[in-house]
């Protein structure tokens, strides 16, 4: 062997293997034979005899397993065979135990690399056959439409894998597409469409100005397209928030220029006359979704004023169109409302008051425009116009109402013989109630007018709406029981009225759905709340209008709900200064006496039995700008409400309330995020966790619950949030990793100190749980900090809660990081008396932690259990080693644990052993 390394040496592969070969033949043990096939196996390697390689470093193996030098040799080996999984295998093996050791990474990294390359070519290779097939049925004209269709389904699901994209790219799949669109079969157009989806998600350079049909009159081509123009708009303002890498993305460089270019398309299918109804509403979507930043912290709103400065007089034309008059634009009964949700979001969006005083001026000229042209067809798109603001950005809207002559004109159509001018006027009249002024105005000049309307007028579409604006005007003291406009039961009557109206199938949804509006206004008064509820068709009538396709009905559905649920803020005043007003002789608002909470109580479980979960539930499932975020907060306000009892909050869960809540915590109001957040928490404390938000949306609760331990939140919501989260860092490492991400601990920490008694025990409960993770772990084992101090304290407190909390966070800990034990001594002077108070407890749960503390202190130090066993806590483990009825067995046996660690260490003797010392005494 000695002539073999010297011949290896200098580069005699050849040789160097004759000679290791003639050595194994007179080799006499396993060892040495082990080495020579190792050392013969390098020799194969240089010689490219790699499977003589590959055997020889196998032999070696089999002697030795351990042995890195012929494992590495094998992985080479295996690598130049082509069996890339063995030599993967091999070469981890071999990082594992050298993870230093940088040939053995460079290999790993090479494996790793050109496995991931062999997949991708098998699957290119196994795609490219389909792809073929799927286009050559697709083209060919005599082919059968069912396998035509097939096909075109079959290319759907290859485009979304990653392979079958590329080969659809490959092999000029988009000009195929392109040609399918024209197709006159909906489902073949369908399968264009979303295989075009397929190919954009996530790939900014495959986004081009591929010409939507979302302008289509079938809905599901509309949607279909629209969908993927949202894909599209997703990949480009990804690619505006990342820098671009790589060449792929390099062939689109300007994302900005493509993006405003799809936005101007969108804004062009505004006054189109040739696009459908569904197909603006769904224009208005990816507007509402697209344009208005996502955070006010974001200080680049320049998207908004483009689309302002080039399009908001387009979206005007659809605010002022009135359908019914001739050549009119066609529109959907979402369209005026989701127009009133776009402008809102532009308005919002804007920074400064001369950007304001800008969109005002341009919103007073259209409608000034329109208003001062010969005949009435310009008036009606003006009022139609101001109508649409008045729901959106209504202080624009008030300013437009404002304008000479508008609110005459609207009064004077309300009597027009023609029912087209008396719909406009009366739903200008009604979203014109909104102030408390305005209402009074009204109530003195038009109430007569809405009621000889109501009573009169033999279309069922004015008698409605006639009826909301009496509604509204009735309502406009709120919740204040002594401020009402009308005589005393006139809203019950009105009420009355509108649950005949919703009951009623024969009239069109959108007639049914004003009488929802009016409930909305109308439930202020607790009378009409009683009589709703006790109303089981109008509740199931509101309900299935809730579901419907009629997405405007949803605000006044969620407003009606939050009243009857006694959702909304009351702020009580302060007595004294109810006095002070009393004595000033100021009007104090007053609650209805059926309000109070027994009240409150008895109509959400009505509600509950009605089937509330379910609508609402549908309600959040909505795509529609309808589900504005003040929708949504009215959502949460009234989930918040249905939880209240534990005993709902099963039904609540099991009708799919856990779920719809999570998306509710994250897009809503600030207001509506913390009512869903302490819904969630409220669910969270008494269900199972993993029931209630089953698979991967447990840890979407976590965001929700850390965003409840804010300064800005009640001491309640903080305490449930704690709760929740001890619930949820109990159950695996997983969610307490998320907690973690979350920054949550630090918040936990502070609520430690709280003055509160069950904050401060929730807190530390959870902490309790936290412990379980290593990296809470360093946190006590950290330098300089009092951690560990706090935990020892508060096992003396007098609070039963609060000290089975930290003696159990104690006793992980302990147990975890056994150096922590010789810093307990150092904590307090008290630290022994504060043990053996634990132990000395007629609480078995306090007993149980003292016990594990003291074992885990004694198993980690000589000196500590010195210390221990020279005070008192040894007659007491003595005595609880004995047990007892009272002493659960987990307590005697530790204890007896404790006694015979103090006997191994030699500090105390077994009873044997004394005797046999009291026998030997002179």
């Amino acid at each position: 062997p000695e002539e073999g390394n010297v011949l290896f040496k200098v580069g005699d592969m050849q040789g160097a293997a004759c000679c290791y070969t003639k050595a194994l033949k007179l080799s006499g043990s396993q060892a040495e034979s082990a080495v020579l096939h190792r050392n013969r196996a390098a020799c194969y390697l240089r010689l490219e005899e790699y499977s003589k390689a590959e055997s020889d470093a196998s032999k070696a193996l089999e002697t030795d397993p351990g042995d890195m030098k012929a494992r590495f040799r094998r992985a080479q080996a295996f690598q130049k065979l082509g069996r890339l999984d063995q030599a993967f295998l091999d070469v981890q093996r071999c990082a594992q135990l050298e993870p230093k050791n940088k040939a053995f990474q460079d290999l790993l990294r090479q494996l790793g690399a050109q496995i991931q390359h062999k997949v991708m070519l098998s699957q290119l290779n196994s795609t490219d056959a389909r792809v073929q097939q799927m286009f050559s049925l697709l083209l060919d004209a005599s082919a059968k439409e069912s396998d035509r269709q097939k096909a075109a389904q079959n290319l759907v699901v290859l485009s979304r894998e990653e392979a079958g994209a590329e080969q659809i790219f490959r092999n000029d799949g988009v000009k195929l597409i392109q040609k399918l669109l024209q197709s006159k079969q909906e489902e073949i157009v369908l399968s264009a469409l979303r295989t075009l989806v397929g190919l954009c998600t996530g790939h900014q350079s495959r986004v081009s100005q591929l010409c939507a049909v979302m302008g289509s009159d079938v809905s599901t081509v509309s949607l279909a397209a629209c969908h993927l123009l949202q894909v599209m708009f997703e990949a480009l303002t990804e690619g505006m928030r990342r820098e671009i890498r790589g060449k792929e993305e390099a062939i689109l460089p300007e994302p900005s220029k493509e993006l405003r270019s799809m936005l101007r398309h969108l804004l062009g299918m505004m006054p189109a006359s040739n696009v459908s109804g569904p197909g603006r509403d769904s224009a208005i979507n990816l507007l509402v979704k697209q344009v208005p930043r996502k955070s006010l912290k974001n200080p680049d709103n320049s998207l908004t004023l483009w689309v302002i400065d080039q399009g908001l007089k387009k979206i005007l034309e659809v605010a002022g169109t009135v359908p019914e008059l001739s050549e009119g634009l066609r529109l959907t009964d979402n369209s005026h409302m989701s127009c009133s949700v776009l402008l809102s979001k532009l308005y919002d969006d804007l920074k400064s008051d001369k950007e304001r005083e800008n969109f005002n001026k341009l919103c007073e000229e259209y409608v000034q425009q329109h208003f001062s042209r010969p005949g009435l067809d310009g008036k009606l798109r003006a009022i139609q116009t101001v109508s649409v603001l008045l729901q959106g950005p209504s202080d624009v809207g008030n300013r437009t109402l404002e304008m000479s002559g508008m609110m005459d004109a609207v009064i004077s159509l309300c009597a027009s013989e023609d029912v087209t001018h008396q719909q406009v006027a009366v739903e200008a009249l009604i979203h014109a109630a909104g102030k408390a002024k305005r209402a009074s105005f009204i109530t003195a000049n038009g109430v007569t007018l809405l009621k000889d309307l109501y009573k009169k007028s033999e279309n069922d579409r004015i008698r409605v709406r006639a009826l909301v604006g009496l509604c509204k005007l009735g309502s406009a003291g709120g919740t204040d029981f002594s401020m009402k406009q009308f005589a005393e039961g006139s809203t019950l009557k009105l009420a009355k009225q509108c649950r005949k109206w919703l009951c009623n199938e024969s009239l069109p949804p959108t007639s049914r759905r004003w009488s929802v509006e009016g409930l909305a206004y109308l439930t202020f008064d607790a009378d009409v709340k009683e009589d709703l509820v006790e109303d089981k068709n109008a509740l199931q009538a509101m309900f299935e209008l809730a579901k419907s396709e009629d997405k405007t009905v949803l605000f006044a559905v969620g407003s009606t709900l939050v009243n009857c649920t006694n959702s909304y803020e009351v702020e009580k005043p302060d007595p004294q200064l109810v006095e002070l007003a009393k004595y000033a002789k100021q009007h104090v608002p007053e609650e209805h006496p059926k309000d109070a909470p027994s009240y409150v109580e008895k109509r959400l479980a009505k509600l509950l039995e009605a089937g509330v979960v379910s609508a609402l539930v549908c309600m959040v499932k909505q795509e529609s700008p309808a589900l504005t975020e003040a929708c949504r907060e009215c959502i949460a306000r009234v989930f918040l409400a249905v939880v209240e009892r534990q005993e709902d909050r099963g039904t609540v869960v099991a009708q799919g309330g856990g779920k719809a809540l999570i998306p509710l915590a994250s897009d809503n109001t600030d207001v509506g995020k913390i009512k869903a957040a302490q819904a969630l928490a409220k669910i969270t404390i008494t269900s199972n966790p993993e029931i209630a938000f089953p698979g991967e949306r447990i840890y979407e609760v976590v965001r929700p619950l850390v965003s409840l331990l804010s300064l800005d939140c009640t001491l309640l919501q903080n305490f449930e949030a704690l709760m929740a989260l001890t619930n949820l860092a109990g159950i695996n490492d997983r969610l307490r990793q998320k907690i973690i991400k979350e920054k949550a601990v630090p918040k936990i920490e502070g609520y430690m100190f709280e003055e509160h008694d069950l904050v401060r025990a929730s807190a530390t409960e959870c902490m309790c749980n936290l412990v379980l993770s290593p990296e809470v772990q360093k946190l006590f084992l950290a330098t300089g900090n009092d951690r560990l101090k706090l935990l020892v304290l508060y096992s003396g407190e007098e609070d039963e809660r609060l000290r089975k909390a930290a003696a159990g966070t104690l006793a992980m800990l302990t147990a975890e990081q056994p150096q922590l034990c010789a810093w307990i001594p150092g904590t307090t002077t008290h630290w022994l008396e504060i043990v053996q108070a634990l132990l000395l407890s007629e609480i078995p749960d306090l007993r149980h932690r003292g016990v594990v503390i003291v074992q885990n202190m004694m198993q980690a130090e000589k000196s500590l259990a010195e210390s221990l066993m020279e005070s008192e806590a040894l007659e007491i483990l003595s005595v609880l080693a004995k047990g007892g009825e009272d002493m659960p067995d987990p307590v005697s046996k530790i204890a007896q644990n404790c006694l015979d660690k103090a006997m191994e260490y030699g500090i105390i003797m077994s009873r044997e052993g004394k005797e046999k010392c009291k026998g030997t005494e002179p």
